[in-house]
């Protein structure tokens, strides 16, 4: 009986390491994984801080760097260069760049269901009606989706995009050049409009939406390698995953969310963020939406397409949904 006793107690030893060794590998051995905002750290992107507080990327077995994004074009670049694994990044802009300068990125969820690009002015700035951009100056950063689809809002607003002259200025700057007066207007989400009155102090904001004149057009998408979507698709899943429960609580819950993003970034306003928030939510989940949560329509894609060919922004025959989007990876119903 000693033999069997000894043998069965090896096993039990054995059995209850491994199962520790299981455990550590579980615990210890999150995938890190680097993220870039879309645009600094404005209430629009207080969701990834909500993944992070909550845990849904912890959940996920991912442990997240959250870094500020300067805009499309050069988030586009970083994950294409392997520098981010994953950034937010217009839709429109992606294709503009992508076709131009052949990047390897991959679509793989929606932030927004509807563009959220704009221009902002103030009240008593003389702009009005895109009509008014004429002849004015507008702060926006380099490379910013603003900039790279302003000539597709300029041609369906019947403007001249080249007599509206764009001033290459930093993210956090923005508001304060306008409040100056050094230029009449500056590139925005339609969702910054709290931001900015709230440094006006009383003055109201007037927004110029490109969405009124581009109904079909995407917002903000999260993008990562073509490298990284073919050879590690279930990563890709699970990040977007605990990236859109992330969205999803900060849109059920945007007073919590500001507060959240206010924690990891002490120099934003909670207030001016779940006001933020609020306004997204009709961007992220427009009215008779769908869902889920992030999907991308191929058909839609193709639209998009197509208008920019015709338009001119992008070589006609030059893109394809498929070339952009990994409908593979984006949520389905």
């Amino acid at each position: 009986m000693r033999p069997c006793r000894s043998v069965l107690l090896v096993v039990i030893v054995v059995a209850a390491l491994v199962a520790c060794g299981s455990e550590a590998r579980t615990a210890g051995n999150a995938t890190e994984v680097t993220y870039l905002t879309s645009f600094s750290t404005f209430g629009r992107d207080a969701y990834v801080y909500v993944a992070q507080e909550k845990e849904f990327f912890a959940e996920a077995d991912l442990d997240v760097t959250i870094n500020p994004g300067s805009g499309t074009v050069d988030v586009l670049k970083l994950v294409a260069g392997g520098r981010a694994d994953f950034g937010v990044a217009d839709l429109t802009g992606t294709m503009i760049t992508v076709a131009k300068e052949k990047l390897p990125v991959k679509v793989v969820a929606a932030v927004h269901q509807r563009t959220v690009a704009a221009i902002i002015g103030l009240e008593g700035g003389g702009v009005t009606t895109p009509a008014d951009l004429v002849g004015r100056r507008i702060g926006d950063p380099p490379g910013s989706t603003i900039r790279l689809m302003f000539p597709l809002y300029a041609r369906a607003a019947g403007i001249d995009p080249g007599r509206v002259e764009f001033v290459p200025s930093a993210p956090p700057g923005l508001p304060q050049l306008l409040l100056s007066g050094q230029v009449d207007g500056i590139g925005q989400f339609v969702v910054g409009k709290p931001l900015i009155e709230a440094a006006a102090k009383g003055r109201k904001a007037v927004v110029l939406p490109y969405g009124d004149l581009l109904p079909d057009l995407y917002g903000n998408m999260l993008v990562t390698s073509a490298e990284l979507a073919g050879d590690d698709p279930e990563l890709v899943r699970r990040f977007s995953g605990a990236l859109l429960k992330g969205l999803r609580y900060a849109l059920d819950h945007p007073d919590e969310a500001g507060r959240i993003l206010a924690k990891y970034q002490p120099t934003q306003n909670p207030e001016v963020a779940a006001a933020e928030l609020r306004l997204m939510a009709e961007y992220s989940e427009p009215k008779g939406f769908p869902g889920p949560l992030g999907a991308v329509d191929e058909s839609r894609v193709s639209t998009i397409v197509e208008l920019l060919g015709e338009a001119q922004a992008i070589p006609t025959g030059s893109l394809r949904a498929a070339d952009l989007v990994d409908f593979e990876l984006v949520p389905k119903s």
